[in-house]
């Protein structure tokens, strides 16, 4: 890409800073323009930033002091404040985060000698496995606009297999151009996190959906206000993130899992089923636009948590108590039947 040329896979819209405060100083509101122009950083990260760092402006004033030369133990005693309303540790976390990102920042540019934040270790957060569907709920799932026959069939079956197959970001479909969509449905270039771009691809399926919905897009589509969003509204307007969020939650309502599915459950979808088809997790990780190798390696639990489920449920002694009898055969975590040969000691799972 040219430098100055823009990307075709996402409509950008001009990006702004929240409007300023009266509590942060200039010092501050330079600090968060850096993290939009030249970091890039997305509007709903850089206003969780401001929030906390005027959070964290207000504690220093009651303290009598200005934020910017705040010491360790000021820090320290901010975030105990944050523990002690009962927020949750990743609430705190992202507070420190923000605060260091802030101090490392004034260092790199000489306003102080210390980062006073950087010394405070991260508060220990528990592991959970994200919310995603196994293959045969996703299945069901990608079925219910065909037979639910409510909203708009065409284009939520396009909708939901173009997240699922291309691992998308809800931010990522929205903002998806017609144009980035190459010919054949089947490939498509988005813009992500950090204005990073990456291309995706889509299954047969989802290249199926695409092409039955389009035309119907383009009967729809509002010629007042045309837009290049390849999925809009019932208007034929361009949908909006809160629009994806709505229409997931129709079909999670009438979709009997017991699971309560996201936009992003679609993604998380994607990612468990590459990784239990034994997909490499660097690949993996270029393909959802992961920046760390940490982030994706997450879905890999996920694979060992199936299989510990099935070496319970399965295997004669798996998961019981001494004295209970074993069956012949168990149950996986997919709602299939595991069958099991062999002698007690030397059973194996099929």
């Amino acid at each position: 890409m040219k430098i100055g040329q823009k990307p075709m896979g996402r409509i950008m819209p001009n990006k702004r800073i929240p409007a300023q405060r009266q509590d942060l100083s200039p010092l501050i509101e330079e600090y968060l323009s850096y993290l939009c122009s030249v970091r890039g950083m997305a509007e709903r990260t850089l206003e969780a930033y401001r929030l906390d760092i005027a959070r964290f402006v207000v504690y220093c004033k009651k303290q009598g002091i200005a934020a910017e030369v705040a010491a360790s133990q000021d820090v320290q005693r901010f975030l105990v404040d944050i523990s002690a309303e009962d927020k949750a540790a990743v609430t705190v976390n992202r507070a420190l985060a923000s605060i260091r990102g802030f101090y490392r920042w004034l260092v790199r540019l000489g306003y102080r000698k210390d980062n006073p934040a950087g010394v405070l270790p991260s508060r220990k957060t528990p592991k959970t496995l994200p919310v995603f569907l196994w293959v045969e709920e996703m299945a069901v799932f990608a079925a219910l606009p065909e037979y639910s026959h409510i909203l708009w069939p065409l284009r939520d079956t396009a909708l939901i297999l173009t997240m699922y197959s291309g691992g998308l970001r809800i931010s990522e479909v929205v903002s998806l151009a017609v144009q980035a969509v190459e010919g054949d449905l089947r490939s498509a270039r988005v813009i992500g996190k950090g204005d990073k771009e990456r291309y995706v691809f889509f299954s047969d399926e989802a290249a199926e959906a695409l092409e039955a919905y389009l035309p119907a897009r383009r009967e729809k589509i509002n010629q007042r206000v045309p837009t290049n969003q390849l999925f809009i509204n019932q208007k034929g307007e361009g949908i909006s993130v809160s629009g994806v969020r709505w229409i997931i939650g129709q079909y999670t309502q009438r979709s009997g899992l017991q699971k309560q599915v996201h936009p992003h459950s679609l993604r998380h979808s994607f990612a468990a089923h590459l990784v239990n088809a034994g997909c490499d997790v660097r690949v993996v990780q270029a393909l959802l636009g992961h920046e760390s190798i940490a982030t994706t390696q997450r879905y890999t639990h996920v694979n060992m948590e199936r299989l510990k489920a099935v070496y319970a449920k399965a295997h004669p002694h798996g998961g019981k108590k001494p004295g209970e009898g074993s069956t012949n055969q168990g149950t996986s975590a997919d709602g299939t039947k595991e069958g099991l040969t062999g002698s007690t000691t030397g059973g194996t799972i099929q």
